[in-house]
């Protein structure tokens, strides 16, 4: 059911990684030819569909996954594409994800981060003496098929991840879903290790806690501070008071994972020309290179106070392709090398 804070125009803004649909395609076995049959009824043109920086909306996004239901000779599609997204898929949410201290945090992780990936999802965790049980929830009307396909996907995507963690199978897990039991449900136990059920009131997995707590062998602190940082620091800056450009901009370059978007590709997102769009920054007293100054500003602040990464490894995570111009940037933005600003003010 539609959730009564989702407005209809948050269907039309473009925050969705557009790796996701990418990858739809080639779980399909599209050519380059065949991706407009895909991008059916979805405004998009297959150039713009094959920039890596472009994104969607969710009304896309949506129409992409009925689209693959279509196209698909495979009635088992939604668990197929879930073996597909991989951790790598997912972002800093996948990366913060596998070096969780353990699944307990893991799935906390994904609670509080998901909103980085899909805008319409939602995720709740419950806890009794025995479990923790995760609910997913859908914020927009979507079809019988569309909703089959994104349970069946996430379930996947979900058991993949804790399964990497724990080390092993978890057969003791148990996932209901809230679609019909649907007539190749034998394919089930080839993605699912756990028990599965179906026509429940809601989607929800069930994990017991004492799974939750086993130590992750991959685990790694620095690597998990670091990627929780980056997405508390896209939550926080994607808090806006209204639904401006300067928001939908921010959220735009903070969901690409660091890749670098031009002025032009974000004007092409929102559907107007570059000049369009530097006029109505300029009505909120801001530019296009402010913003994206203001972003990658704080990340290389970050990075240089929370990591031990070198200078030359952080200008490459900002997409800098020499590190003298990210130098010279960094100086422009605090008035000191980028060195010499850790000194100052590492703890």
């Amino acid at each position: 059911m539609k959730n009564n804070i989702w407005m209809d125009e948050n269907l039309d803004i473009s925050n969705i990684p557009s790796n996701y649909a990418r990858l739809i395609g080639r779980e399909l076995a599209l050519n380059i030819r065949e991706l407009s049959q895909l991008l059916q009824f979805t405004q998009l043109t297959t150039e713009q569909f094959m920039q890596d920086d472009t994104l969607l909306t969710a009304r896309q996004l949506v129409q992409i996954l009925q689209n693959s239901s279509t196209l698909s000779k495979h009635a088992d599609f939604g668990l197929r594409l879930g073996k597909r997204l991989t951790p790598t898929t997912h972002g800093a949410m996948g990366f913060l994800v596998n070096s969780s201290p353990n699944l307990l945090m893991a799935l906390k992780a994904f609670k509080e981060f998901i909103p980085t990936r899909i805008s319409f999802a939602r995720l709740s965790i419950e806890y009794n003496e025995h479990s923790v049980n995760m609910s997913l929830h859908f914020d927009i009307q979507l079809s019988e098929q569309v909703h089959r396909l994104l349970a069946e996907t996430c379930a996947v995507i979900l058991f993949e991840c804790a399964e990497f963690i724990v080390g092993r199978p978890i057969h003791e897990a148990k996932i209901c879903f809230a679609h019909a039991e649907p007539n190749y449900s034998q394919a089930y136990h080839h993605y699912l290790a756990g028990h599965y059920s179906f026509a429940a009131p809601e989607i929800k997995a069930e994990f017991p806690l004492n799974l939750c707590n086993i130590p992750n062998a991959s685990a790694n602190q620095d690597s998990y501070l670091l990627a929780r940082q980056q997405c508390e620091n896209m939550l926080q800056q994607l808090k806006p008071s209204k639904q401006s450009y300067v928001y939908m901009i921010k959220k735009m370059m903070l969901s690409s994972s660091l890749h670098e978007l031009s002025e032009e590709q974000i004007a092409a997102s929102l559907f107007m020309s570059k000049r369009t769009l530097a006029r109505k920054l300029a009505l909120d007293g801001t530019s296009f290179r402010d913003i994206k100054d203001s972003i990658l500003s704080e990340q290389a602040r970050s990075y240089l106070l929370e990591s031990e990464l070198s200078v030359d490894a952080i200008a490459a995570l900002l997409n800098y392709h020499d590190s003298a111009n990210f130098r010279r940037a960094f100086k422009r933005w605090f008035d000191l090398p980028p060195s010499e600003y850790r000194f100052q003010n590492k703890k």
